[in-house]
C-alpha cells in the first residue's frame, strides 16, 4: 500500500506554483539542459527544508510571528523581483539575451527557504502524515519524499517548458508567454500572506 505521505507531497508539489512557473519558464526559455542545475536545487532544497519543517522550524515559525512575518515579506520581495525579471526578459529567434541565465543549483536551494508553497506544504505533511517516528528519522523519512517527488514533478515540469518553446516561435509569442508567467509568478507571490 502507498504511503498517503506520498501521495499528499505530490498532489501539493505538482500544482503550480514558483517552482513549477519558474522550471516551465526556464525549459521554455533556455532548454532542459541549461535548466538541470536548476532542477536538481529545487529537489535538494525542497528535502531540505521540509526535512527541517518536519524537527521543529515550521513549529517555531507558527510560534513567532514577527519570524513569520519577516519571511513572507522576504519571500513576497524575492517572488515579486523574480517575476519582474521574467517580465522584462527578451527572447530573439536565437535564443535568451546575453544576460540571461537560468538559476544555479545554489540559488534554487536558497529560493526553497523563502517559497511559501513549500513551507506550508512541509508544515502539513510535517503535522498530518507523520508516522511516529524518532525527530531525525521522521526528517530524512518526510525529507526523501519531498526530495524525491519533488525530482520528477520538475523534470515533468521543465520538458513541458522545453515543448512550448516548439510553439513560441514569434517575439509576440513569447512576449504573451513570459507575461502569463510572470504574472502567475506575482500572484503566488502575494499569495505568500495568505499562508
Amino acid at each position: 500500500m502507498i504511503d498517503p505521505l506520498y501521495l499528499f507531497v505530490f498532489a501539493g508539489l505538482f500544482t503550480p506554483g514558483p517552482n513549477v512557473i519558474l522550471l516551465t519558464a526556464s525549459g521554455a526559455r533556455f532548454g532542459f539542459r541549461a535548466t538541470v542545475p536548476h532542477i536538481l536545487g529545487v529537489a535538494a532544497g525542497v528535502g531540505v527544508t521540509s526535512a527541517l519543517t518536519a524537527v521543529g522550524v515550521g513549529a517555531l515559525l507558527l510560534a513567532m510571528p514577527v519570524l513569520k512575518l519577516t519571511l513572507q515579506v522576504v519571500a513576497a520581495g524575492w517572488i515579486l523581483w523574480m517575476a519582474w525579471k521574467l517580465l522584462r526578459a527578451s527572447r530573439t529567434a536565437l535564443g535568451p539575451a546575453r544576460h540571461d541565465r537560468p538559476f544555479t543549483f545554489l540559488q534554487a536551494v536558497l529560493f526553497q527557504w523563502v517559497n511559501p508553497k513549500v513551507w506550508m506544504i512541509a508544515m502539513a505533511a510535517a503535522s498530518g502524515h507523520a508516522s511516529g517516528l524518532p525527530p531525525g528519522w521522521e526528517a530524512l523519512r518526510i525529507g526523501t519524499a519531498f526530495s524525491g517527488i519533488n525530482l520528477f514533478v520538475c523534470l515533468f515540469w521543465t520538458f513541458a517548458g522545453t515543448l512550448l518553446a516548439w510553439l513560441l516561435t514569434t517575439p509576440a509569442a513569447w512576449h504573451v508567454f513570459t507575461g502569463v508567467m510572470a504574472a502567475a509568478l506575482a500572484a503566488s507571490g502575494l499569495m505568500v500572506f495568505l499562508v
